[in-house]
């Protein structure tokens, strides 16, 4: 078999008894997670566009949009990862060499999960499906050093899920994933100089292909059976690794981690720091001179003003979360980081603008070797009259060695969704994806479509 066929039999074998009950329990925390800051999204503007864009063209109403409506599956798994992508509040997983959010292939998954009325329990084992692919890929096949986007590795995962939520053969999903990686090798651009739209919506473009894609196979339509080892294939790209899927299992869902703040992934422990000292000492932002950070080379590199360019100017949504700079400083403010502080008044205020330009990064090596097993940062603010205080941390409630439970889950969920729901409804989708194995996804979808589009229209009607 080739390499790509190899990986379809795995995908194809898979089942949800493969996972273990705490990969079952962290995988269903994913899925509440990754719809509570879906739903938090939907009255921004490039999702109130991207909806617009869909009544338009239509399509068969076969997956349903959060919020209501329905489309074709490709459109919907497009929409709906534009939704749990565009807060950059959901989940990642940290390889030495990557970092990517799995999370991202949910919308491919329900999409393509009930376009075939599947249950709960293929919806959930396509998720772990997903999860694994996407992080073994990128333990072994980096390519960000190379100048590509993590999606690269992601287009893969999409299909995979996809086609395995179809119920595919392994023929079939070998197709899939042979067409979706083959056409989906994206540039870093995306997340690099000034952020423009494209950086919350380059991984919803790739669940769009994979779930066409599976569509596509499901047809006969075949790709590259040598899209891994073949001449000029993905190994060319990426380097030569060793990945034997019939060893994998499903469990790569309890190595992934949630956010506990709505910023970047590498600012948690920073973020977390700041905020411990802000409260331990009841600093004054007014009276800060400097703030110094120290921390590993990824974020220097990726949010810090290292290779990825210069963090100072921040004048939107997408630049602000992909600044370390200013995500301090707007925390050390606001004592606080989660949606409400990317209003566009809040971005620009003199406070935070000011306040971010006392910051200082930077990489240590010794933190750096420590990465990604923590996420280590020193932090220390230093106030007018000379008083220093300093706090390292490692990790954080939602990093894998301190992994968030069922209850801490639903809290975030809740803050985040109460806008566009009413009390019974959050406890209806909670229900159901915590005994997801026991219901249709079509159950859930249909709670889904109750959502409203509009913040606290809810509230104003009851």
């Amino acid at each position: 078999m080739t390499e790509v066929q190899e990986l379809a039999k795995f995908v194809e074998k898979a089942t949800l008894r493969d996972l273990s009950p705490e990969a079952l329990e962290q995988l269903k925390i994913r899925v509440l997670d990754t719809l509570g800051v879906a739903v938090g999204a939907l009255d921004a503007e490039p999702i109130v566009a991207i909806r617009g864009l869909l009544e338009d063209l239509g399509g068969t109403e076969q997956s349903t949009l959060i919020g209501g409506g329905k489309t074709t599956p490709e459109r919907a798994a497009f929409f709906n990862s534009a939704l749990s992508r565009y807060l950059d509040f959901m989940d990642a997983y940290l390889a030495k060499g990557e970092t990517n959010h799995p999370s991202d292939n949910f919308g491919a998954v329900l999409a393509s999960a009930e376009s075939v009325d599947a249950g709960g329990a293929e919806l959930l084992t396509a998720f772990a499906v997903a999860y694994q692919v996407h992080s073994r890929l990128s333990d072994v096949a980096p390519v960000r050093a190379l100048g590509f986007d993590h999606t690269t590795q992601g287009a893969f995962a999409a299909a995979a899920a996809a086609a395995k939520a179809m119920g595919l053969p392994a023929e079939q999903i070998a197709n899939a994933v042979a067409m979706a990686g083959t056409a989906n090798v994206a540039l870093r651009v995306t997340r690099t100089g000034n952020l423009s739209n494209w950086k919350g919506l380059a991984y919803p473009h790739v669940s769009k292909e994979g779930t066409w894609s599976a569509l596509l196979a499901s047809r006969g339509i075949t790709g590259p059976e040598e899209v891994f080892e073949g001449n000029k294939g993905f190994k060319d790209l990426a380097g030569h690794y060793e990945l034997d899927w019939s060893k994998e299992n499903l469990e790569r869902v309890t190595r992934s981690i949630i956010k506990k703040y709505n910023a970047e992934i590498h600012s948690q422990s920073a973020l977390d720091a700041a905020l411990k000292l802000r409260a331990e000492h009841g600093i004054d932002p007014s009276k800060i001179a400097s703030i110094a950070l120290t921390t590993f080379d990824v974020a220097y590199s990726i949010i810090g003003g290292g290779e990825e360019g210069d963090k100072q100017t921040v004048r939107t949504k997408e630049e602000a979360d992909h600044s370390l700079p200013w995500m301090l400083a707007v925390a050390l403010l606001d004592g606080e980081l989660n949606p409400p502080q990317y209003a566009p008044e809040r971005i620009v205020a003199d406070d935070v603008q000011s306040l971010m330009k006392k910051v200082t990064i930077t990489p240590d090596q010794a933190l750096s070797d420590r990465f990604p097993d923590e996420m280590p940062a020193v932090v220390t603010v230093t106030l007018d009259d000379g008083t220093s205080y300093t706090r390292e941390e490692s990790a954080y409630d939602g990093f894998f060695t301190q992994p968030l439970d069922w209850e801490g889950a639903r809290r975030k969920f809740d803050a985040l969704t109460t806008p566009f729901t009413d009390s019974a409804l959050r406890d209806e989708i909670a229900g159901i994806v915590h005994d997801l194995e026991n219901h249709r996804v079509s159950e859930l979808t249909a709670a889904l479509a109750k959502v409203s589009t509009t913040r606290d229209a809810v509230t104003a009607t009851v």
